[in-house]
């Protein structure tokens, strides 16, 4: 959908470049890599054209995505201002999980491009895999199962996937392992994670078995999508000037 793009570029000519720097994601992944790219440098603002683009009211997003998010919102404001009200300033829907941690260091979040397989579960895993995983998440030499993350990031970050995946609170997720160490917790988090993920996992599979099936979805996907899109972008071509 190409209008993305386009309207990328206004946007992007209405960003500063200090203010791209300070996002979170570009900190942290210019300090792995040393150096970034300008496509990851700018991704906020495509982000922003994703959201506005269809003038989106609420979106939601993960607690490391809400600066992000406020430079859509900024960028809303900064257009209506310069150019006449066109996008709504778009606010964020966060859940009670808010941020899932790396299951190998567990004051990072859980992210699908960590190097260690290990730290992360996704949708796809077998039950095997995520056995395993859990099985060798960090925790600590308390063997007393606890919610408390600033001392004990480790085991809070299980106690908080398991209310996840069980759609309980944490008090609950307690009540259920109590008198349980942290090597039986870990099995019952796991049993939680795979009664969860396992009808999505064979969805997928199934999805992915007919190619004809999704490749017909995404073309009328992309059809919808420009009938959405293109007007909104003619709208701001025309607010700036350029047609």
């Amino acid at each position: 959908v190409p209008e993305h793009a386009e309207l990328c570029w206004i946007l992007g000519c209405l960003t500063s470049m200090p203010r791209l720097r300070h996002l979170p994601q570009w900190k942290m992944k210019t300090k792995l890599k040393n150096e970034g790219s300008v496509g990851l440098y700018t991704y906020p603002v495509l982000q922003a054209a994703d959201i506005l683009l269809y003038k989106s009211t609420h979106v939601p997003v993960g607690e490391d995505q809400v600066q992000h998010l406020e430079l859509a919102q900024d960028l809303a404001r900064i257009f209506n201002n310069s150019y006449g009200e066109l996008f709504p300033e778009p606010r964020a829907l966060l859940s009670s999980t808010q941020k899932v941690k790396s299951l190998r260091n567990p004051f990072a979040k859980m992210s699908k491009s960590d190097p260690q397989t290990v730290a992360t579960i996704t949708m796809t895993d077998s039950p095997d895999d995520i056995a395993l995983k859990i099985r060798r998440a960090v925790t600590d030499f308390t063997s007393e199962v606890t919610f408390d993350p600033e001392t004990r990031p480790g085991v809070s970050n299980l106690v908080m996937i398991h209310a996840a995946m069980a759609k309980i609170s944490v008090e609950e997720a307690l009540l259920q392992a109590r008198g349980m160490d942290t090597g039986a917790y870990k099995g019952l988090v796991s049993e939680a994670v795979i009664q969860r993920l396992t009808p999505i996992r064979e969805e997928i599979q199934r999805l992915r078995a007919d190619r004809v099936h999704l490749e017909g979805l995404l073309a009328q996907g992309k059809h919808r999508a420009r009938e959405l899109a293109a007007p909104v972008l003619a709208e701001a071509r025309h607010r700036v000037g350029f047609c």
